[in-house]
C-alpha cells in the first residue's frame, strides 16, 4: 500500500481517533469538576495529573462500544500514532516544572501541551478538525489562562472536546 492509502486505512479503521477524543470529554469533565472545588491549587493540579491516567482504559472501552479498531494492527502507521501520543509525555516534564514553579498556570500549560500534540494527527488522519483545534487550543489556553482562573479554562476545554468529538464523528461518517 502507498502512504496515502495507509493513512486512509488508519483513519477509517481507527475512526480518526474518535475513541480518544470521546474519552477526553470525560477527562476534561473530571478536570473541570476538580477545578470548580475549593481545594488548594496544588491539590487540584495533582488530581488533574491523576485524571489523565484513565485516558487509555476509557478510550479502550469507548473503542469497544463504538466498534473502533483500538490498535489498528496490520497498518504500520498505527505505531506512528502511538509515537505521536508518547511524544506528549516529554512535554509533560515542562508541565511538571510549572506545577512546582507557577502552580496557578499549570492547567494553562497542560492545556497548551494537550492542544499542540493534536497537530501530527491532522496529517495521519487527514483531518481538518485536528489541524484547526491543534492551533486554536494552545492559543485559547494562553489567552484564557492569562486572563481567567483555571476553572474557566477547564469548562472551555470540556465544551471544546465535546464539539471536537462531534466534528470527528461527522468526518468519519460515510458520505452518501
Amino acid at each position: 500500500m502507498e502512504l496515502d492509502q495507509l493513512r486512509k486505512d488508519c483513519a477509517q479503521r481507527q475512526k480518526k481517533g474518535l475513541h480518544f477524543i470521546v474519552a477526553s470529554i470525560l477527562i476534561w469533565g473530571l478536570i473541570m469538576v476538580v477545578h470548580l472545588t475549593g481545594l488548594s491549587i496544588g491539590l487540584k493540579n495533582l488530581i488533574t495529573f491523576c485524571c489523565s491516567a484513565v485516558l487509555f482504559p476509557v478510550a479502550l472501552g469507548v473503542s469497544k462500544a463504538l466498534g473502533i479498531d483500538f490498535q489498528g494492527k496490520g497498518n504500520p502507521l498505527s505505531r506512528l500514532g502511538l509515537l505521536f501520543s508518547l511524544n506528549q509525555m516529554l512535554y509533560i516534564l515542562i508541565v511538571m516544572w510549572v506545577y512546582a514553579a507557577v502552580p496557578d498556570k499549570m492547567l494553562m500549560v497542560y492545556t497548551m501541551v494537550f492542544g499542540a500534540h493534536l497537530m501530527p494527527f491532522s496529517w495521519l488522519y487527514q483531518s481538518k478538525s485536528y489541524l484547526v483545534l491543534s492551533i486554536i487550543i494552545p492559543i485559547l489556553a494562553l489567552v484564557v489562562g492569562l486572563l481567567c482562573p483555571p476553572c474557566v479554562l477547564a469548562i472551555i476545554m470540556f465544551v471544546i472536546e465535546a464539539v471536537f468529538s462531534f466534528c470527528l464523528y461527522k468526518e468519519c461518517k460515510p458520505r452518501s
